[in-house]
């Protein structure tokens, strides 16, 4: 692929515009903001969201859809899944027949409970849907430090006769260059699970973080978080050992690491007893895991997956929980067996007695 097209001049879409410049492709940045798009185009930097950083050659940014996608051979969508569906319909007039679009924003639909992809897929028949993810700061990935990640795009019978003409090789080979090493899959539903569980697990992490809890606790809930990412996938049709790698645990275990990560940092400011509104000095900063905790746990309900933790994290931010009785309740939850395949479960001990909070 020459000329590619990134929707969404976040952090993350210039990121991602970035490393495709940087190998030598033709790239158009969309901006939804024109001033925003003009200030890129004149300083080679986006200072709004990677201050600093400078942008390579062959990328040129526009708030025009028409140019930004015409002759396009692929579309990576960095917009945020709130906006997806209608981001979908303001493309389509615009949208060259049958180039893949690749998923580089992570979640699950509020109200159809849809993964993106499958939003994507109803809005834009006809055209191969896949995801971008991985353990992936925009920053770093800007700065070319060594950074690896998932293309997953579902394979057709052609696709697995000639894998290397596939859109997820295709896409892979137009991002390998430098630090940026992607990995292919075939299983999309796999690598969406993963992407859109792990915003909300690392709120849980940030919460008891913030709280005063350290790295048992964070352990704790990265492990068990990888279990409610297998179960949902593997209910959905992807397969347990996906989660495992780059877009699950991988990606997990990056966004619980440090308050780089906005869910990450939301959780961490929660957990200290900062309202919500006063959370980022009361910037409105869009954090994904926000919604999808709702949008995650309601999937799961509606098809009988026990996911706790999202639960929790849903209960404090959209429910009026408590923070520290709702994590008292958490670990206070009957025991069970690790594997399943055990099939235990034990009326905890203890259920009354709080978690410590506060002591360090």
């Amino acid at each position: 692929m020459r000329r590619l097209t990134v929707l969404g001049a976040g952090s993350w879409g210039t990121a991602l515009a970035s490393v495709l410049a940087r190998n030598g492709h033709d790239v158009r940045l969309w901006a939804r903001r024109p001033d925003l798009a003009e200030r890129i185009n004149a300083t080679f930097e986006n200072a709004d969201y990677l201050p600093g950083v400078d942008l390579p050659s062959g990328l040129t940014a526009t708030s025009d859809l028409d140019e930004a996608l015409t002759g396009t051979e692929a579309v990576l969508m960095v917009t945020p899944s709130a906006t997806l569906r209608v981001m979908c319909q303001a493309i389509k007039p615009h949208l060259p027949e049958g180039v893949p679009i690749a998923l580089a924003c992570k979640g699950v639909e509020r109200r159809s409970g849809y993964l993106l992809s499958e939003v994507v897929s109803e809005e834009l028949p006809g055209h191969p849907v896949g995801a971008v993810s991985g353990p992936t700061f925009a920053r770093e990935t800007a700065l070319d430090h060594p950074t690896a990640a998932t293309v997953a795009f579902p394979f057709s019978y052609q696709d697995r006769l000639t894998p290397e003409a596939s859109p997820a090789a295709r896409l892979a080979l137009s991002l390998s260059g430098g630090g940026f090493r992607p990995y292919v899959s075939d299983d999309l539903v796999g690598v969406e699970v993963g992407g859109a569980v792990k915003n909300v697990i690392a709120i849980a992490c940030g919460m008891m973080s913030g709280a005063g809890f350290a790295e048992n606790t964070r352990a704790a809930l990265i492990t068990r978080g990888i279990d409610e990412m297998k179960l949902l996938a593997q209910a959905l049709g992807g397969k347990r050992e996906t989660v495992t790698g780059l877009s699950g645990a991988g990606d997990l275990t990056l966004t619980c690491s440090s308050t780089t990560s906005r869910n990450m940092s939301l959780g961490y400011q929660l957990g200290q007893g900062i309202s919500r509104p006063s959370c980022f000095e009361g910037r409105p900063v869009v954090v994904e895991g926000e919604v999808n905790a709702v949008s995650v746990t309601d999937l799961a309900h509606r098809i009988g997956v026990p996911m706790p933790i999202c639960e929790t994290v849903n209960a404090v931010l959209h429910k009026g929980a408590d923070l520290q009785e709702a994590f008292t309740a958490l670990w206070a939850r009957p025991i069970e067996a690790e594997p399943y395949a055990l099939d235990l479960s034990l009326a905890h001990p203890a259920p009354d007695l709080p978690l410590q909070f506060g002591v360090s």
